[in-house]
């Protein structure tokens, strides 16, 4: 055997263990890429299942906000009649206190009224008095 002939055995002894170490990787990408695509095919299963349960929430979500509105359009007038009920209440209290206080003037005029008439039958009684001695 030739130096060349023992080159030439150990260049293919050397691309044997080449080839089979590139065979056994392939083997082992082609068993990952098969993981992958199992992965790949439970995450969009599971992706579509999140889907379809997000579309029912939002189907719910809108039916409630539906009925939640409705709601509120009904106890709205409630809410504007309370709030007509507080204006109300203001203007009677506002017409109260100016009765009030026209009540408070004329009895205070009256009070000055009285007053002066008893001065005055006094000072008429006194003078009279006074007369019917003379």
């Amino acid at each position: 055997m030739t130096g060349g002939q023992v080159a030439g055995l150990i260049a293919a002894i050397a691309f044997l263990i080449l080839v089979l170490f590139i065979g056994m990787f392939l083997v082992k990408m082609n068993k990952t890429l098969s993981e992958v695509n199992r992965s790949m095919k439970t995450m969009t299963s599971d992706v579509d299942v999140i889907s379809h349960q997000a579309e029912d929430i939002m189907a719910n979500a809108n039916e409630l906000l539906e009925d939640v509105n409705k709601k509120v359009a009904t106890i709205d007038p409630v809410f504007q009649a309370a709030a007509d009920l507080g204006e109300s209440v203001s203007d009677l209290n506002t017409a109260t206190r100016n009765l009030t206080e026209r009540v408070s003037d004329t009895a205070k005029t009256t009070v000055k009224t009285s007053l002066a008439a008893r001065v005055g039958k006094t000072a008429f009684d006194l003078y009279k008095n006074h007369k019917n001695k003379d």
